[in-house]
């Protein structure tokens, strides 16, 4: 986010009070260590305050630094949401930023999102593409999409659908692979799958499902971990794999035959745990969020197994 003009000393005083060291705070801004140093003597010198003791080896903030640099720090969040405000009430009513990450928005949200085009035409949609979690009062961002429990102090959040973990490979696969007609057939197939947790809940793996299918004697260190469901699916797709994947990550796939169940077991991920359509309750009532939660709530109701 571009910084509030004249904001340039403040911005320096702090980067140096957090890393009490001129050389990474340069890094961080972009200066060199000399031009560091001199932004914090000129502000000494103008407020004729020692902010900082310098030894040659370290430096340290003064009392009357550490105050300063925590006030300044304060200042520069109030004046950067202030900003994030008014860039908002600037580019009108007529738009509408969503931010979300990169699996949601390329396997489901991008395939759907013409059919809200169609029926909202005056409203024109933006997407910001990232796994970060933006922060509504900062970010110039309307409405998100997050994975968690939905619990969320300042926002409201709507549950789109929960998350049902499925085998899926690709047909060729099933057509002249080695059968797959029982679960433990799967023994004689390169299985992939995801490794996550958080808060206590672990994403369904291999063992889980095999536990769920009656087979007791899985060996899981015959299944490879992907860190991306994405790269998961895809090894699925170009068919040399089975895969876990979420049903609603794939459904497409599914429809469009890229991707088959060769059984129908499917386990849920913990309940607490889903895709939530979330936004500050201060904007509850915008007429551009009310008609996108309305369109993807009802989108995501036909997201079925």
């Amino acid at each position: 986010m571009r910084s509030m003009p004249g904001t340039r000393a403040l911005r320096t005083l702090v980067a140096a009070g957090r890393h009490l060291n001129f050389t990474r705070a340069a890094d961080e801004l972009g200066l060199t260590p000399a031009a560091v140093s001199h932004q914090i003597k000129e502000i000494e010198d103008q407020l004729g305050v020692v902010l900082f003791i310098r030894t040659s080896r370290s430096i340290r903030l003064t009392e009357a630094g550490a105050a300063l640099c925590d006030a300044s720090a304060d200042a520069i969040d109030v004046l950067n949401r202030a900003v994030s405000k008014a860039r908002k009430l600037t580019r009108g009513t007529a738009l509408l930023k969503v931010t979300l990450d990169a699996q949601f928005a390329a396997k489901w949200l991008m395939r759907r999102v013409d059919g809200f085009r169609k029926l909202h035409p005056d409203i024109e949609l933006r997407f910001d593409i990232s796994y970060d979690v933006r922060d509504f009062d900062l970010d110039d961002v309307d409405v998100g999409i997050r994975f968690g429990t939905g619990k969320y102090p300042g926002l409201h959040a709507e549950r789109l659908f929960d998350n049902i973990i499925i085998p899926v490979c690709s047909p060729k696969l099933l057509q002249s692979g080695p059968p797959l007609n029982v679960p433990r057939d799967l023994f004689n197939h390169t299985l992939v799958h995801i490794e996550w947790s958080q808060q206590g809940v672990t994403w369904p793996n291999w063992r889980m499902w095999m536990a769920a299918a009656g087979v007791d004697d899985f060996d899981d260190s015959r299944s490879i971990v992907f860190s991306n469901s994405s790269d998961a699916v895809q090894a699925a797709i170009d068919g040399s794999v089975v895969a876990l994947a979420d049903f609603a990550m794939v459904a497409n796939d599914l429809s469009e035959g890229r991707l088959v169940r060769p059984f129908d077991l499917g386990i849920r991920v913990a309940r607490e745990f889903a895709y939530f359509l979330v936004y500050p309750k201060s904007s509850e009532g915008d007429p551009r969020i009310e008609a996108f939660r309305a369109w993807i709530v009802e989108e995501a109701g036909q997201t079925l197994t």
